[in-house]
């Protein structure tokens, strides 16, 4: 079933979000439809990638910027299962606070929203409609200006 939704799903702009659901680091299942009400902003990311670990420093200042404000963080890594201790000490040593979800390989997402390459950022709005499925990434001025536009038009 999970395949034939992805195939019929289009992630397309305006869209209701393809929901997902993971375990945070404490083991706690975590659903995208959990954050209704808030813009969130995904990071589908792994500590072996060198591309998604060069945007965390982004990130962690980004989420620094916009506290307190109605926007929500969520890390979704695709490590293998052996590399969950790893991804719990980089969540550590990086700072990485927000909400952080362990995927595994090959997750569902990837297949819902279409991609194959990570880092991959996408942002919903607040009703849990696709805002972009590949957005610019946070060392990217235009995350920042997206988030905000978001944030200010209600929606």
């Amino acid at each position: 079933m999970n395949a034939v939704s992805a195939r019929l799903y289009q992630g397309k702009k305006g869209e209701m979000a393809a929901d997902f659901t993971y375990p945070d680091r404490n083991g706690k299942l975590v659903s995208l439809s959990d954050f209704r009400g808030k813009v969130v902003l995904v990071d589908v990311w792994a500590t072996w990638c060198g591309p998604c670990r060069a945007e965390i420093p982004h990130l962690v200042k980004l989420e620094k910027e916009m506290e307190g404000k109605d926007v929500v963080f969520i890390g979704v890594s695709i490590d293998q299962k052996k590399d969950h201790r790893k991804w719990l000490e980089v969540l550590e040593q990086e700072g990485l606070s927000g909400v952080q979800l362990f995927a595994g390989v090959s997750p569902q997402i990837m297949k819902d929203y279409k991609f194959t390459t990570i880092p991959r950022f996408m942002v919903f709005d607040r009703e849990g409609k696709v805002v972009s499925t590949n957005s610019p990434r946070p060392s990217n001025p235009e995350l920042k200006k997206l988030l905000e536009k978001l944030l200010n038009s209600g929606l």
